[in-house]
């Protein structure tokens, strides 16, 4: 029996002859051509400079992964995700990657959070029985991901104080709800639709992983039995202790200053990075890991993976750039204005609305744009929540899919842009309680 095409492609093609008629009629045919040359050469320019962050955080969850520490985590909070992945085993590597994936985006950590999302996705299709098609599990991770679990909106907090709002961070709390509706719909819509697609044969795992008391015992050779030495250890609790009196004296020179609050909660974000490299290292070098010979080990995949990636990328963003330069995006603005108007959505913000689930950036300056132009006023509250309660659907799933092969995406955008069309009505209705 033939296989049906999966939804991407009815989708990509579609805007793909959307954007050429559009720049027939509008003119802009020149625009488009461009547009395909330039989206085409910004795909491969961010998949190069992707590399970096990839090899960088892969090479981290190595050290974690030979210390125990995704393990660890993975037993905390196994009974919630069991229920959600019946069909990942509880000490596979996968779960552990799916935790911490959702753990970086929980704190806004797009850089990490992406090279720990694609290491759970290639752990996920280890378990696949048939590769190149989406898993019921791959799908539900990466609906989860789209919803964009985001407890902490630290970039869009920082752009309204530099704006001058009065109250930067009014917005946590709002964005908590919405991107926890957006999630709620993410998981039923996957659960629903799953039902609906041919059952799934049971997952087979890979004969050459490692069994599950070979995990728990030690994960890789790279693990000393030793441990720290006890200069090691002494080094490290020293490090510790300097790094908290700088904590101390930073805090006491802000509260006296009269910074102390948001313009300190907006820094955070500078903090967090360099906080968790240390943690991974030092928790990795106390438990006996060779951590610089596991790091360039864990690296060379994000080597391997950006060049995967990068077909994908392509043919996403010459779509979208398209789409944009056509003008089509205006033509849809214009006409679905009067009707989110029902809503209670301003037209203004149908614009980003519309981006949201097509490009990070170009939504991003979009709501950059707005909170600029008026800082306090309910357009800003509103595109902001949207921001942080909301993430690039195309984007993911091309990264991510695209990292494994997985051509057959079976019933993954269709849950991620039912997340998307709840987080975007949840903020409007959110943002208007609030305000």
């Amino acid at each position: 029996m033939k296989d049906k095409p999966a939804a991407i492609n009815a989708i990509w093609l579609g805007m793909i002859i959307t954007a050429t008629i559009t720049a027939a009629y509008t003119g802009r045919m020149d625009a488009v051509t461009k547009a395909s040359f330039d989206s085409a050469k910004a795909a491969v320019n961010l998949a190069i400079n992707l590399i970096g962050p990839m090899a960088l955080w892969l090479g981290l969850m190595k050290v974690a992964e030979d210390g125990g520490m995704l393990k660890a985590i993975a037993r905390l909070i196994r009974p919630v995700m069991e229920r959600l992945f019946p069909q990942v085993p509880p000490n596979h590597p996968a779960m552990s990657a799916m935790i911490m994936n959702m753990s970086a985006n929980a704190l806004g950590l797009g850089n990490a959070a992406t090279p720990m999302g694609i290491r759970a996705m290639k752990e996920l299709n280890k378990l696949a029985c048939k590769k190149g098609v989406a898993t019921n599990a791959m799908c539900l991770f990466l609906a989860i991901n789209t919803s964009n679990v985001t407890l902490l909106p630290l970039g869009v907090i920082t752009v309204r104080a530099a704006a001058g709002a009065q109250r930067p961070a009014a917005i946590v709390i709002p964005t908590i709800l919405a991107t926890a509706l957006s999630t709620l719909v993410a998981i039923c819509a996957a659960k629903w639709l799953e039902r609906k697609d041919e059952e799934e044969l049971p997952a087979s795992i890979d004969p050459s992983e490692p069994e599950e008391h070979d995990l728990e015992n030690g994960v890789s050779q790279s693990v000393s039995a030793l441990g720290a030495s006890s200069t090691g250890k002494l080094f490290i609790l020293l490090a510790i202790f300097a790094f908290l009196g700088a904590v101390v004296i930073r805090s006491y020179k802000a509260f006296t200053s009269g910074t102390f609050g948001l313009e300190s909660l907006g820094q955070l974000s500078g903090w967090l990075i360099p906080v968790l490299i240390c943690f991974f290292l030092i928790y990795g070098y106390l438990k006996g890991v060779k951590v610089y010979e596991s790091l360039t080990t864990g690296a060379k995949e994000g080597f391997e993976t950006a060049i995967t990636i990068i077909p994908y990328m392509v043919a996403i963003f010459v779509a979208i750039g398209m789409l944009r330069a056509s003008g089509a995006m205006d033509i849809f603005t214009t006409i679905l204005s009067p009707v989110v108007g029902l809503i209670g959505m301003p037209p203004e913000a149908l614009a980003m609305a519309l981006m949201r689930p097509l490009s990070g950036s170009g939504a991003f300056g979009i709501m950059s744009e707005i909170v600029t132009r008026d800082p306090d006023s309910f357009l800003s509250f509103l595109v902001s929540v949207m921001q942080g309660s909301t993430e690039t659907t195309f984007y993911v799933l091309a990264v991510y899919f695209g990292s494994v092969g997985i051509r057959d995406t079976r019933h993954a955008l269709t849950a991620a842009l039912l997340a998307d069309a709840a987080g975007i009505l949840g903020s409007v209705w959110i943002s208007r309680l609030f305000y």
